[in-house]
């Protein structure tokens, strides 16, 4: 039987440029809690210029507008919320700096965020990465079927999403 060199890193051994595992994930949390603060501040400095700017245009009126609803209705709360939703997660901290949302509570949202997002996909993220390279190690051709069923999912997935926004637009009044 073939012995697995691939673990988990333990917590405490070095991982990253001799840092340890825990140490580099909050540098991560860090690092995104100050990228979630430039968005903001981006976004109260740009503010009706974002819709003119080339995100702005990018992601359309009508979707900003949406953001926008949210954040009127939710406040820092959405901000919070936005970390679990993919889209939203880096569009919306913008437009709660152009509307200016409390810059207190938009830090202690972006905050709590960074601490119950960023943990779950560090070490969950991780956990699966260390999974399927073990999987590759025992089995190379099981680990591309996963990765190829995986692929296909996310492409359907998003086939499916493009499918009903142009069914969605369709429908709507001109």
């Amino acid at each position: 039987m073939r012995h697995l060199p691939l673990a988990m890193p333990a917590p405490t051994d070095p991982f990253w440029l001799g840092l340890p595992y825990w140490l580099v994930g909050v540098i991560l949390m860090i690092a995104l809690f100050v990228v979630f603060q430039v968005y903001y501040w981006a976004g109260r400095r740009l503010g009706e210029k974002l819709y003119e700017s080339r995100v702005g245009e990018r992601m359309g009126r009508e979707r900003i507008a949406r953001i926008e609803r949210t954040v009127e209705k939710w406040g820092a709360l959405a901000v919070y919320g936005c970390f679990w939703v993919p889209m939203l997660r880096h569009t919306l901290p913008w437009v709660a700096g152009a509307l200016r949302v409390s810059y207190p509570w938009y830090v202690v949202a972006s905050a709590l965020g960074c601490m119950t997002w960023a943990p779950l996909w560090w070490f969950g993220g991780m956990v699966a990465l260390w999974a399927w390279l073990r999987l590759a190690y025992q089995s190379p051709i099981t680990a591309a079927l996963v990765a190829v069923a995986v692929v296909a999912a996310v492409a359907v997935y998003i086939a499916r999403r493009r499918k009903k926004r142009a069914q969605r637009e369709e429908t709507l009044p001109a």
